[in-house]
């Protein structure tokens, strides 16, 4: 009865909805309205004779349109363009208290790789023809879960007894279409322009530049009630260098540049200098001192902080990781304790657009379950408070606040977004340079470490595995302790445990800088921000860098004289 009774209300909404969409300003309106057609013909009918209909069903399409550019030593090695729609469904039987969900997800993986992929065209009867094929086949495996779940439970202890999704509040929200501004030719004459530049230096075996330009729309709709469509808008540049010390080693080198809008996309005379101070900056790397593992007192500037806590703090306070019994748990019993130094705190806040004039990639209006992004305390002077959180709940948070991620095609988990850092120990650079150099002498160590640059990093979050993180450092540079020269070394990498390594900081800067970049994990690689300053640890340990090593090329390269770099 209460299903009809909803269906009823949902019908009605529709045709509310349906008003506003023919008074949409967009020219892709009609997706929408099929996935709202669709959505209200399965949530009336679908149902098998004897088996439970579904309690949720949400559809949610990413049309991703894109503009890659690569080239490199001044020609183009290729110019795509590239246009998908991918679509998840999620369908779940049961109701909030008890579904199918294992581990936060519904559902099963579609069969066949094409049945995710939604048609192009605005057609109605084509749209929905994929959500009906989908809808049906994720039915049928949420039933098959639904039923091995409750059997699971005979003989499964279950130490904690949580709904198995949260109950919210509908939304509606109908972005504007945004166009994205991309000239093909005059950007394929840019990169011949910068590309070109590697060529004044012979010792680079590799490198090149590429820029992509790229717009998602989001459609997305439910049977709760909410309904959105967004446009997003992204351009990067990356530069990157390659090339080989004379002991064999293989040294890399980069620099991604973000942007949301083209009128922010530095000149090319701008791009010229970044590319060659990147190109230098790797042929210094290459004459640097190898060093051996050892464990050290240490800076790491804002982009090295940025990525170790990322790595060690961030992913292990995402939600779904607290329910998953293969997972570490690592703060799943610690909401209210010490973690962290008193003196720092972390939020992760997606409702941020930039910082210092940067943008942050890590912004979005709504996450990938239909709920608004929100700022979420996670950490409060060393306190623990909270997770980030989708809509599966957690041991004392039983709402999400707005952190379920994914890439297209992908179920959403909860995810960082925008992770800033707060410390309220900052000292002023040449400040926080001095109390490394006493550290070191305390700790009678030969010398210390600014880390300013790091190449990113992974963690291990299992229980079956040992819990670590480890990222590898770019640029180095050894200080010595009694007259604080500074000198550039390479050859090692970072490895630790989270709550250890974190826990050896000791005062930071005043610096407060962006990282931009690409967060890989299970739903898939979403963009993400950090904004930390430069952090003083006591120790640091390193480990040398697994690398099979290779003679350089025996002849340069061909458009280099013999006497040229």
């Amino acid at each position: 009865m209460r299903f009809k009774v909803f269906s009823v209300a949902l019908f009605a909404q529709f045709l509310c909805t349906s008003l506003l969409y023919a008074q949409l300003q967009r020219s892709d309106s009609v997706v929408i309205m099929a996935m709202e057609e669709e959505l209200i013909r399965s949530w009336k009918n679908l149902r098998m004779e004897g088996y439970e209909p579904p309690y949720f069903i949400s559809y949610q399409i990413k049309d991703n349109t894109s503009y890659t550019i690569r080239g490199k030593f001044g020609a183009i090695l290729s110019s795509d363009k590239n246009r998908t729609r991918r679509l998840f469904v999620d369908v779940r039987v049961g109701s909030y208290e008890f579904d199918n969900s294992i581990k936060g997800k519904s559902g099963g993986k579609v069969p066949f790789y094409e049945a995710s992929y939604v048609p192009l065209d605005n057609d109605p009867d084509a749209i929905r023809t994929v959500l009906w094929q989908v809808t049906d086949y994720t039915y049928k495996q949420a039933l098959i879960q639904y039923f091995n779940k409750k059997a699971g439970y005979v003989e499964r202890v279950k130490d904690e007894l949580l709904p198995s999704f949260s109950r919210e509040v509908p939304h509606v929200y109908y972005g504007p279409e945004i166009k994205l501004v991309f000239d093909t030719d005059e950007w394929e004459e840019r990169v011949r322009v910068l590309s070109a530049l590697y060529k004044n230096y012979g010792k680079i075996i590799d490198g090149g530049v590429s820029i992509t330009a790229q717009k998602e729309t989001t459609y997305f709709v439910n049977t709760e009630g909410t309904r959105y469509v967004g446009d997003e808008i992204l351009y990067s540049i990356d530069i990157n260098v390659t090339t080989r010390a004379d002991d064999g080693s293989f040294i890399r080198n980069y620099k991604n540049l973000y942007y949301t809008s083209a009128k922010d996309i530095p000149s090319v005379k701008e791009l010229e200098t970044t590319i060659k101070d990147t190109i230098e900056e790797t042929l210094r790397i290459r004459e640097a001192e190898v060093i051996s593992p050892i464990s050290v007192p240490a800076i790491l500037e804002p982009e090295a902080a940025g990525i170790m806590f990322h790595e060690a703090v961030g992913h292990r306070l995402e939600g779904e990781r607290q329910i998953d019994d293969t997972e570490g748990h690592t703060f799943k019993e610690r909401v209210g304790e010490k973690v962290i130094p008193d003196f720092l705190s972390i939020v992760d806040d997606p409702t941020i657009r930039s910082f210092n004039g940067i943008n942050l990639i890590g912004y979005y209006l709504f996450d990938d379950q239909g709920i608004p992004g929100r700022r979420v305390i996670l950490v409060e002077r060393g306190i623990l408070k909270g997770f980030l959180l989708s809509r599966t709940p957690v041991k004392g948070f039983l709402k999400s606040n707005g952190h379920a991620r994914a890439s297209y095609g992908r179920a959403p988990m909860a995810r960082m977004g925008n992770l800033i850092i707060k410390s309220y120990k900052e000292y002023p650079r040449r400040e926080l340079k001095k109390l490394l150099l006493l550290e070191v002498r305390r700790q009678n160590k030969p010398f210390g470490l600014i880390i300013k640059k790091m190449i990113g990093g992974e963690t291990n979050t299992s229980s079956y595995d040992f819990q670590a993180f480890k990222a590898t450092p770019l640029v180095v540079y050894k200080v010595d302790p009694k007259t604080g020269e500074e000198n550039l070394v390479r050859g090692v990498e970072i490895v630790g445990t989270p709550i250890v390594s974190i826990n050896k900081i000791i005062a930071t800067g005043n610096d407060y800088a962006v990282f931009n970049g690409f967060c890989g994990a299970e739903s898939g690689y979403v963009p993400v921000s950090t904004v930390a300053p430069s952090v003083l640890v006591s120790e640091i340990e390193l480990q040398r860098v697994s690398d099979q090593k290779e003679k350089p090329p025996i002849l340069p390269p061909p458009f280099i004289k013999k006497h040229a770099d």
